[in-house]
């Protein structure tokens, strides 16, 4: 017998971390396209409006209610999913930080046609941007200027490979004309 005094010790397991969005439990922000993927699409749906509420943020200095109102989400459901990405001031008020580490799904140019890639740095997301910019520029206008100013070459993705961009006009040219490239194909469709 023990004495009643001393505790036995159970082994505690710990639980896996969830993914859920549910109410009461914890949600974790995915780190990978394929987390991503696992979740319902209405939790990608939301994990991209809060991707998309800081971007604003930090792009065109707007507050976190006027964000959150344009993308239809409420304000504490950003704070609560994009923290990370998020500063609160000495007012009580959040900004977005200059950079940050979400996870982004977007979609890029291949020479195989349109591909996912998964980013985890803001910067990577607007390189990415800006590249998609200068493509629709240099469809709509013959202007090659565009893609010259982009000086890099490759993304980090979020395995931390690179991934190549396409700069060869030939290529633009021929998916342009398929109907492959399109500005509103930046951002990953929900699985």
């Amino acid at each position: 017998m023990t004495p009643r005094n001393q505790k036995t010790k159970r082994k505690v397991t710990k639980k896996p971390r969830s993914h859920s969005v549910a109410r009461g439990k914890r949600h974790v922000s995915p780190r990978t396209a394929e987390e991503h993927f696992a979740q319902s699409k209405q939790a990608q749906d939301k994990w991209n409006r809060v991707t998309h509420v800081i971007s604003k943020m930090r792009a065109e200095s707007v507050s976190l209610s006027e964000a959150s109102r344009e993308f239809g989400l409420d304000p504490r459901t950003v704070v609560r999913f994009g923290k990370p990405a998020l500063k609160k001031r000495a007012n009580g008020r959040y900004s977005a930080k200059p950079t940050d580490k979400l996870l982004r799904v977007l979609v890029m140019p291949t020479g195989d046609g349109l591909r996912e890639v998964a980013v985890r740095d803001s910067r990577q997301a607007t390189l990415l941007a800006k590249y998609w910019a200068a493509i629709q520029n240099y469809l709509e206008t013959g202007d090659e200027s565009a893609l010259g100013k982009i000086r890099r070459k490759t993304i980090t993705n979020s395995d931390g490979k690179r991934v190549r961009l396409i700069k060869d006009f030939a290529e633009l040219d021929r998916q342009g004309s398929a109907g492959v490239l399109s500005f509103e194909s930046l951002y990953a469709k929900a699985a």
